[in-house]
């Protein structure tokens, strides 16, 4: 599962997602990618889901790069547990994602494989999200 090696602070406040992503919005990589259509947090579960069914769908030919890393971490008080006492513990980690932003690329296998592939790595996330191809986007080359 992906989480950082080390971090200077063990917890962080939630903070917000407002406006489009700025980076990481263009296919630099593969052919092929999947793009968040909405807000959201994705967990470092979401995202090796997601990656298991790319690697099988795709029967181990062509290139995936995961374009999105979980580096928050989110800490979850106990239930029932009365206020005060001071925030919980980090239960998991998750990458903060704008609409926009590519999460995954694919290169190097046909047309139809890679687009089925990356619809059911869509079924993992908790946002709606977006097959997109490289000539779509206009980007590179």
């Amino acid at each position: 599962m992906l989480m950082p090696k080390r971090v200077k602070y063990r917890k962080q406040q939630r903070g917000r997602m407002r406006g489009k992503a700025l980076r990481g919005a263009e296919i630099s990589f593969g052919e092929f990618g999947l793009m968040a259509m909405e807000p959201g947090w994705i967990t470092a579960r979401q995202i090796e889901a997601a990656r298991r069914t790319l690697a099988r769908e795709m029967k181990r030919r062509g290139k995936v790069w995961i374009r999105i890393f979980p580096d928050k971490p989110y800490a979850h008080r106990a239930a029932e547990t009365r206020m005060g006492k001071g925030k919980g513990n980090v239960e998991y980690w998750v990458a903060v994602v704008k609409p926009g932003r590519i999460m995954f690329e694919i290169g190097g296998l046909p047309e139809s494989i890679a687009l089925e592939a990356l619809r059911q790595a869509t079924y993992k996330f908790s946002i709606r999200t977006k097959v997109v191809t490289r000539h779509e986007l206009g980007t590179g080359a």
